[in-house]
């Protein structure tokens, strides 16, 4: 009974961790953009409204603006960046007022809406980068993704100890549980998988 019931508090945990890590396209982001990537921008799409996301490399406010010079990434299906080595090259997104560079901190995941401005030309040590340049319409900064440990285990039910005939006992006691704090019990496995929490803090929209 014991058994039948800890199985059932563990599917419907199983459930809440689902449910929890599903969020939606943030309403902001919504929309038609075009599909350029920060790798193909020429002189003749300035002006055109994209959608695009990244990770922050570095943050620069300025008298009146603040710019950020951004990784880009792939997004997934919720707009947000994913979590991968292939980038379409870097960008810089310049936005109205004051962002604290301890918040829109370097590694922080973004996702932005904005229109090509043109592009500026940078060093990276002795490279000579070409960026393409944003007017941000809308921000998205993302929470900080949270790692849970994921169990797979034969027999939940004795998680997380393993079990057979230690300290010389033998059957029937083999179902007893060793306290020996091991991670898992034998035959299951632990993953570790990360929840797409919502957006942390959403930029306003420019007020005109």
């Amino acid at each position: 009974m014991m058994k039948s019931i800890f199985k059932r508090i563990l599917q419907l945990t199983a459930v809440a961790l689902v449910l929890s890590a599903c969020t939606t396209i943030p309403e902001q982001l919504q929309g038609n953009y075009a599909e350029i990537s920060p790798a193909r921008v020429e002189p003749s799409v300035y002006g055109s409204r994209v959608l695009w996301g990244g990770v922050i490399i570095d943050a620069k406010n300025k008298q009146d603006n603040t710019c950020f010079e951004i990784l880009s990434r792939e997004m997934d299906k919720y707009m947000r960046p994913k979590v991968e080595d292939r980038t379409s090259g870097r960008f810089i997104a310049c936005k109205p007022g004051f962002h604290d560079p301890e918040v829109f901190a370097k590694g922080r995941e973004v996702t932005i809406t904005g229109t090509i401005r043109n592009i500026e030309a940078r060093r990276i040590d002795e490279f000579s980068y070409r960026y393409p340049v944003l007017d941000i319409d809308e921000l998205v900064l993302w929470e900080k993704r949270k790692d849970v440990v994921v169990y797979n285990n034969y027999d939940p039910f004795y998680y997380p100890y393993y079990w057979g005939y230690g300290f010389g006992y033998g059957y029937p006691y083999y179902r007893y549980p060793y306290y020996g704090g091991f991670p898992h019990s034998y035959g299951g496995t632990a993953r570790i998988r990360q929840t797409l929490p919502d957006p942390a803090i959403i930029s306003p929209r420019n007020k005109h």
